[in-house]
């Protein structure tokens, strides 16, 4: 077991829209990633997916709203 801190992983890069894996579980992998500016609209047929934003702001876009992740938010947006 090892702990993990997140602002120490994200120093390690600094290219956008390129996921790193930190940590692995069963079978679920934890991503981080910087963005920045658009990224183009898709959807995940068999996968859940969850954002936490730690620090800036996201928008995403759905067919129907716009959901704004703040610092310290989280969204889990069901598979489909």
């Amino acid at each position: 077991m090892k702990k993990i801190n997140l602002e120490d992983k994200l120093s390690k890069f600094s290219e956008h829209w390129s996921p790193k894996v930190i940590a692995e579980m069963n079978d679920y992998q934890f991503k981080l990633v910087k963005i920045e500016g658009e990224f183009v609209w898709h959807e995940h047929p068999d996968t859940d997916e969850v954002f936490i934003v730690i620090e800036g702001t996201m928008h995403i876009e759905f067919e129907d709203r716009t959901i704004e992740l703040n610092e310290g938010e989280m969204l889990v947006v069901p598979k489909g």
